[in-house]
């Protein structure tokens, strides 16, 4: 058989309905979740990135049932239909690339996982297992995304500056452009980093802006001013775009300078945050590692500024 007609079985088979079906699902219950949620609330639930793709791999596997396809083709397929879906949210949902890239491992892990219990269901042919599995599913669904969500974490990190705490704390309130090349693989691939930080003035109730990349900016407030000690200040406004900023709020942001009483300082970075995607045992992974670099990117860049 030719290359072309292989292609042509291929694309008329099972395994491209099941496909097609199951991604126009996802995408019809996902509209319907959106219509029940508050409005404006930005929040993505626990059910989009887990029951949705396990029902969109049982519906694979009803339609694969009798092509005999096996575990390593199911595994591929599988990929496949979540990357479709992943597409679609890119064009369709106007995600970012970033944010895709973060959640392609979760949406494939359990279309694929789906895909093996409706296999699994679908060998037995037990009408009513499979209806409670499907209506199980479905329910967790619905009072999820009928439940109110919320997280909220501190990030905290540390670093050791070999300078005093008056020295640091002229790098602290405000400090000229970083120039150091990004480290982080995520900066690298586009995601935005701290650039700058400017202020209104060095007291109490001053404006402080934070300047990351592609030109967004954290408004901030000063509402600690301890002079070298410590630094707190409350984000007022922060750039909302399709990536994970999209996706979090921070909320707060301390500089504590830790006087170790030989010359040197040690600096302790905090931040606090509200996620707004879930689940959040794996989200929070994601949130906490990209908090620790820009952390780390701007104490190293004090760092050096101080110890010069």
């Amino acid at each position: 058989m030719s290359l072309n007609k292989k292609l042509f079985k291929v694309l008329n088979s099972k395994i491209l309905q099941g496909i097609l079906i199951a991604n126009i699902f996802a995408f019809l219950i996902i509209g319907i979740q959106s219509s029940l949620a508050p409005k404006d609330t930005g929040i993505l639930v626990f059910s989009e990135f887990v029951i949705i793709p396990m029902l969109m791999g049982i519906i694979t596997a009803w339609f694969w049932k009798d092509t005999g396809i096996r575990g390593k083709q199911i595994t591929g397929y599988s990929i496949l239909n979540g990357l479709i879906a992943i597409l679609m949210s890119f064009f369709f949902l106007g995600e970012g690339f970033i944010c895709l890239l973060i959640v392609s491992p979760l949406i494939s892990g359990f279309v694929i996982s789906g895909a093996f219990i409706g296999r699994a269901m679908f060998k037995k042919r037990n009408q009513k297992l499979n209806i409670s599995i499907v209506s199980l599913l479905m329910g967790i669904f619905i009072v999820d995304s009928l439940s109110d969500h919320h997280h909220e974490n501190m990030v905290s990190d540390e670093l050791l500056i070999q300078a005093s705490p008056e020295e640091v704390w002229q790098h602290v309130v405000a400090f000229d452009p970083i120039s150091q090349k990004e480290n982080y693989w995520l900066f690298k691939i586009g995601m935005p980093s701290p650039m700058a930080t400017t202020v209104s003035e060095h007291r109490l109730g001053a404006n402080r802006k934070c300047i990351f990349s592609n030109g967004y900016i954290f408004d901030e407030k000063i509402v600690k001013f301890d002079i070298n000690k410590n630094l707190i200040f409350d984000i007022v406004d922060q750039p909302k775009d399709p990536e994970i900023m999209g996706h979090i709020d921070i909320k707060r942001g301390e500089f504590i300078l830790k006087d170790n009483g030989n010359g040197t300082t040690t600096l302790i970075g905090n931040s606090w945050y509200n996620l707004h995607v879930f689940p959040t045992w794996y989200y929070d992974l994601w949130a906490e590692s990209i908090t620790r670099n820009v952390h780390f990117r701007v104490m190293k860049h004090i760092k050096l500024l101080s110890e010069r």
